[in-house]
């Protein structure tokens, strides 16, 4: 690979690494408009996500792309420090992505038992059937 191959390498590298990190931050974000049930900073942080992914995608894509060799050495340690760099800010963001996932799971949950419990006009305890629901519920009018 030659040297402006390794450059133009290492600095998607660092951009990567610099998007992941960002993603990490707009995840904890969310959690948090989530948490203290801010709708308005949860849709923004959901709106830099997309863009966040998107690029990141774009990267990856670069990134996997074959590399042609030459005569000039290889990547060397910066190539390697940047991967352990994009490797751990991986892990964290895949740790934050469950943490995430797991909160809007919990979230819909919530959100879904509210709304069956404020559903009925009777004030009546009322079981949940069919194929969609997993759980009794029972609600009532307030």
């Amino acid at each position: 690979m030659n040297a402006n191959g390794v450059q133009d390498r290492n600095s998607k590298l660092a951009e990567y690494l610099e998007l992941l990190h960002s993603l990490a931050q707009e995840l904890e974000r969310s959690m948090q408009a989530i948490s203290q049930n801010s709708l308005a900073p949860l849709e923004d942080s959901v709106a830099n996500q997309q863009v966040l992914a998107t690029r990141l995608h774009e990267l990856a894509n670069d990134l996997s792309k074959p590399v042609r060799n030459s005569s000039a050495p290889s990547t060397g340690n910066q190539d390697e420090s940047l991967m352990r760099q994009v490797r751990s800010a991986a892990d964290t963001l895949q740790s934050l992505n469950q943490r995430y996932s797991a909160l809007l799971k919990l979230s819909s949950h919530s959100v879904g038992l509210m709304v069956s419990l404020f559903s009925s006009f009777r004030g009546q305890i009322q079981e949940g059937t069919g194929p969609r629901l997993e759980h009794q519920t029972w609600s009532c009018q307030v």
